[in-house]
């Protein structure tokens, strides 16, 4: 493992990032549409040959950011330890149309677990994926 000498924090590989992203049910996703403020939105997610899964309703602003770069990500931490890590993601956002993706995708273990329909499937395809770790050090007393 790298350690960025900026930040002394630990730099994840691509297939730590991977691994982590596969085993994480929930992530956040920050949007910047025009005419509308940056936000974040909590999402439970599936991870599916390197992308980023969601449904969402029509008339979201997740549905709207189709062909929009946004960035996702998630994160853990140790409260008792203080250690952490964080992956980034940073894609574009498609909505699924196509019957037979959506038919593959339906297979997945991915319910909403927020009120209301969910009818529209969406999927992040990564430019980066990026993570960082806290490494374990010494506590001041």
């Amino acid at each position: 493992m790298t350690r960025d000498s900026r930040t002394g924090l630990d730099v994840l590989s691509y297939d730590e990032c991977l691994g982590l992203l596969a085993h994480s049910p929930i992530g956040r996703v920050a949007v910047h549409l025009n005419g509308h403020p940056p936000v974040i939105f909590p999402i439970n997610y599936a991870f599916d040959e390197h992308n980023i899964v969601f449904r969402t309703d029509a008339s979201s602003i997740l549905h709207r950011a189709h062909q929009h770069t946004v960035a996702f990500e998630i994160d853990g931490i140790d409260r008792r330890y203080h250690l952490g890590w964080s992956v980034l993601v940073v894609g574009t956002v498609e909505e699924v149309t196509d019957r037979s993706e959506l038919a593959a995708l339906a297979t997945l273990p991915l319910g909403p677990w927020a009120p209301g329909p969910k009818s529209q499937w969406m999927r992040i395809r990564p430019d980066t994926i990026t993570g960082r770790s806290i490494p374990p050090h010494q506590h001041e007393t």
